[in-house]
């Protein structure tokens, strides 16, 4: 069923407090909050720990939801900062932190990261495929070809301001889109491309 209902059913059925919505939800992103909080953690314990707190801190701010927000990307957010949190906690003792370490040594996993990594990749692209598609062109030569602003007014035949203006929007765009996710995420896809 979960897969019968578009993003956005789910998303409204969980702000109206449905419960089988958040239910289906939980059985849909659970493994992969698990999966980002152990990245973090190296800890079973703490990593579903993490979980369920995620969980209900979604319950809980499900009323600032938007229905066309991307709620992989807002669990995302909740756990990595429910994750940084309790690795806050994990340093403030030094026992906890040698485990930490002994965990970080027998288990990294960069797989995992590239998943995670991926995935906010294809968003960001489906963001990108959605900008009005001059903004969409000059995004691209800017941020993927490296060209600078002067190159791109060139050779579109078009004003260096317009070729700005065009950045600024798109740029808008797409952090008005991110806006579940952090100042950092943010400043490496603008780098990225």
């Amino acid at each position: 069923m979960a897969n019968q209902l578009s993003e956005t059913e789910r998303i409204a059925g969980l702000i109206a407090g449905d419960e089988n919505a958040f239910t289906l939800l939980y059985q849909e992103y659970s493994a992969k909050v698990y999966r980002l909080a152990y990245k973090f953690l190296k800890s079973k314990e703490q990593s579903e720990e993490i979980v369920q707190e995620a969980f209900i801190n979604l319950w809980l701010s499900r009323q600032k939801l938007e229905t066309t927000g991307n709620l992989w990307l807002y669990l995302y957010v909740i756990t990595k900062r429910l994750s940084l949190n309790a690795l806050r906690q994990v340093y403030k003792s030094a026992d906890l932190t040698g485990k930490l370490l002994q965990s970080i040594k027998i288990d990294h996993n960069s797989t995992e990261e590239d998943i995670l990594a991926h995935d906010l990749e294809q968003y960001t692209d489906k963001l990108i495929e959605k900008l009005p598609k001059q903004q969409q062109l000059i995004f691209k030569l800017s941020r993927i070809e490296g060209l600078s602003h002067k190159e791109i007014a060139e050779q579109l035949n078009i004003s260096q301001n317009t070729v700005k203006n065009h950045m600024v929007e798109a740029l808008k765009t797409l952090k008005q889109n991110l806006k579940y996710s952090d100042l950092l995420f943010f400043v490496a896809l603008i780098h990225r491309f």
